[in-house]
């Protein structure tokens, strides 16, 4: 990164001026000092200022045939590439509204004729180190801003890692296989698309809220690795005391989520949605569901979501206990349930997207070796 200090003395000075002799005189007086190029008219400036390198800085004559001065800066200033380069006017007008005019097409100063060679030399110098000081903040802008953008991606990727590792964690101990955790992210994702221009939703379901619930989906049974083994894998039905222990995994998973985010020392909006969703997406719109009994609106919009998105996976996947249903019985289910397990509204998202959702099935769909080996897993002996 070039140092202000330095940078202006090997700076290149474009001068556009029709009449030859004021071209040598400026010439003559900055070449000792600085590169020069000329130009002796607005047409031939701009096509120098058309390659590389740039200038960084042009002293452009007003009263010239073809275009003036004016229209040269008018020109330069609605382009990127030059918009940024300080121009010197020189003239021999002192009529105030033509300095007005310059000055609202970017000059950044005047020189009027017959010039004054110190004069001259102390506002090109002035001039120069301003430009110089300006891009080196610039460049320092863009390095940190680069910087910035580096980091965030390396917090991402962290954040998308310890998620998996958590989710794959709680995979581990459940009789689910890593595509349930893949599925059940994009059916979320897939709802809250659909909704996110919704009256009741809008408020919720902006870009980043959707991309933050899909991260958060795969925590959502997090909780299950606080549950027994022989309630969490009994392939038959629990008993009302076993269901009672089952139940408690929305805690569990809560309460893990939250040591983490508590010994972090900050709030995190990735991990509060991850809250809401391990310890509400059992909850059911009627207020027959658990831990809380919520109804309604009361239950979180990430919690409504990912109890559709669970219990339609639920439905169609195979168990090592039990077969898949077919995609249209699951669907009529959840239909059956809408206003009674789920938000009416979020069933009417899923029924219109339930072609999706099939699709989503099938791209994740476990294969002979995924059961198998999850069935291995179950039954190999614990440490």
């Amino acid at each position: 990164m070039n140092h202000p200090q330095d940078f202006h003395q090997s700076a290149t000075v474009l001068v556009v001026d029709d009449t030859p002799d004021n071209l040598m005189l400026m010439a003559a007086l900055l070449k000792d000092k600085y590169r020069v190029k000329v130009a002796n008219s607005g047409e031939k400036a701009l096509r120098i200022l058309q390659g590389d390198p740039l200038p960084e800085l042009i002293l452009l004559d007003i009263m010239m045939p073809g275009l003036s001065g004016h229209q040269v800066a008018e020109r330069l200033l609605q382009e990127p590439r030059t918009r940024d380069i300080p121009i010197i006017f020189l003239t021999a007008m002192t009529a105030v509204e033509s300095e007005i005019q310059g000055l609202a097409l970017g000059a950044v100063d005047y020189i009027t004729k017959p010039i004054s060679p110190p004069r001259v030399l102390a506002r090109v110098d002035t001039q120069l180190k301003i430009k110089a000081a300006a891009d080196f903040l610039r460049d320092q802008n863009d390095f940190l801003e680069q910087e910035v953008q580096r980091r965030t991606r390396e917090v991402m990727a962290i954040q998308d890692v310890t998620i998996q590792a958590m989710a794959s964690l709680a995979e581990t101990r459940d009789n689910e296989t890593g595509n349930h955790i893949r599925r059940t992210q994009h059916y979320v994702k897939l709802l809250a698309e659909r909704l996110w221009d919704h009256p009741r939703f809008r408020h919720f379901l902006d870009d980043d809220t959707i991309g933050l619930l899909f991260k958060s989906a795969p925590l959502h049974d997090i909780g299950k690795v606080g549950i027994p083994d022989h309630i969490l894998l009994k392939p038959g039905r629990l008993t009302v005391e076993e269901f009672e222990i089952m139940m408690t995994h929305t805690t569990l998973g809560r309460d893990a989520i939250q040591r983490a985010e508590d010994q972090l020392g900050i709030s995190v909006d990735f991990l509060r949605l991850a809250k809401e969703i391990a310890y509400s997406h059992q909850e059911k719109w009627d207020g027959s569901g658990y831990p809380q009994g919520l109804a309604g609106d009361a239950i979180p919009i990430s919690a409504r979501l990912m109890a559709v998105a669970d219990v339609y996976d639920a439905l169609i996947s195979r168990r090592v206990y039990k077969p898949g249903m077919s995609h249209q019985e699951a669907v009529e289910i959840i239909r059956q349930g809408g206003g009674r397990h789920f938000d009416p509204d979020v069933c009417d998202a899923f029924l219109s997207a339930h072609e999706q959702f099939r699709a989503i099935a099938e791209r994740f769909s476990d294969s002979e070796q995924d059961m198998t080996n999850l069935l291995a897993a179950k039954h190999s002996p614990t440490p």
